[in-house]
């Protein structure tokens, strides 16, 4: 169920995986067992993305909180945060919370 509210960024209410979008029922199933990554990687790289903007939260939210439980279970939360950040890659090219050596940020 956490990772079920996590991914659908619903904090109420009942969630059920049937009504999820295929792309976030496949997420699930490999936040629950992360080495089953490889076996998916064409399914993603080929599948066509509902709502990528709100997919790819999904996989930005796996990683903020990876990152916030990390003393939790140091292995579990590594492994979940390389899966969010390998299918971003692979999907978008980038990671929207890389930190880019050298790049310069205007903040006015």
């Amino acid at each position: 169920m956490e990772i079920l509210k996590l991914v659908s960024g619903k904090q109420d209410g009942e969630i059920e995986l049937e009504d999820m979008p295929k792309e976030l029922q496949i997420l699930c199933e490999i936040l629950n067992e992360p080495y089953k990554l490889p076996y998916f990687l064409e399914t993603y790289y080929s599948m066509k993305i509902g709502d990528e903007q709100a997919f790819r939260f999904s996989l930005l939210r796996v990683q903020v909180d990876s990152d916030l439980r990390m003393n939790e279970d140091i292995q579990k939360h590594q492994q979940r945060s390389y899966v969010a950040r390998t299918i971003e890659k692979l999907l978008y090219r980038d990671l929207m919370l890389e930190v880019v050596e050298g790049a310069e940020f205007d903040v006015e």
